[in-house]
């Protein structure tokens, strides 16, 4: 249930919604599987059994955007277009040229796409209706692009912007390493990055290892800032926050597993409990995140 990565935007606070008026723009974005000739094909799931496309607990909505992509590496294209300009030399006399070479890779795709194997993921979408976030379950952007792209099309007066904050995410990190002074409520723990700021981008890592505050001291002199670092917020969730303020590598501690009072008595109960505990746990987070870079920049 819990989301492993964190891409985070905001929900203009004039929009308000409600999870039938929401499905009711989506449900034309429904998933279909792509046709034979569509390498991929993109649409709304039900984020759960038994539920609509959009999936709702005391304000939470809970989406999911299915990706359906075909399987036709290159390899295999240029293979069987070698094989095909092969043939066609022996009854023209002469090697294929540029353009022709393009035509029969055109002409092979188009035969292949049909027996291709195809492969599907899910990307998970939260929208906090009382705070105000937007937040996508994606490590890359361009996961998260595809999210967006489809609420665009599908929500008048787009209402999603990016989170801005007053201080570098960067800047803060590297000064939270040479203090030693994380912000209250968070502790530091052992992964970080520091990313040279010049053109070389060279970078060095602790990976499991504390990194000492001299040491920092001489990779900042050195022209570095912290580019990632692990963290955890309250005892109760871990994570690693980069440069551009996502958050990755998203884990519940045991508190909040032994705190779950096991009340359900069904999947969907169990479903609903972890959703209520994750987006009550990841708003917090958020939010004092936020207040720990200096606020959001207007």
């Amino acid at each position: 249930m819990w989301f492993k990565n964190l891409r985070i935007f905001r929900l203009a606070p004039s929009w308000s919604c409600t999870a039938d008026s929401l499905e009711a723009a989506i449900e034309k974005q429904a998933f279909k599987p792509g046709g034979s000739q569509e390498m991929q094909s993109l649409g709304w799931v039900p984020p759960c059994e038994n539920s609509g496309l959009v999936h709702e607990v005391n304000g939470q909505f809970l989406l999911s955007l299915r990706a359906d992509k075909k399987l036709l590496p290159s390899t295999v294209i240029n293979q069987v277009a070698k094989a095909k300009a092969q043939d066609i030399e022996e009854q023209q006399g002469f090697k294929p040229g540029r353009k022709q070479m393009k035509d029969i890779k055109e002409q092979v795709t188009v035969e292949l796409l049909p027996k291709a194997f195809s492969i599907y993921r899910d990307t998970r979408v939260w929208m906090d209706t009382r705070n105000h976030w937007l937040v996508i379950d994606a490590a890359a952007a361009a996961k998260s692009d595809e999210v967006l792209g489809m609420l665009a099309k599908a929500i008048e007066s787009f209402p999603i912007a990016p989170l801005f904050v007053e201080q570098s995410p960067a800047a803060a990190m590297t000064n939270w390493l040479i203090t030693d002074e994380p912000p209250s409520g968070f502790s530091i723990d052992q992964d970080t990055e520091l990313k040279s700021t010049n053109e070389n981008g060279s970078a060095i890592r602790y990976v499991r290892q504390s990194i000492e505050i001299d040491d920092v001291r001489k990779h900042v002199q050195a022209g570095k800032q912290c580019s990632r670092l692990a963290l955890t917020w309250a005892d109760r969730v871990s994570f690693t926050m980069t440069e551009g303020l996502d958050i990755k590598r998203v884990n519940p501690l045991d508190v909040l597993k032994e705190g779950q009072d096991g009340s359900a008595h069904n999947d969907a109960e169990q479903f609903d409990s972890d959703f209520t505990l994750m987006t009550g746990e990841l708003s917090r987070l958020i939010a004092e995140l936020v207040e720990a870079l200096g606020g959001e920049r207007k």
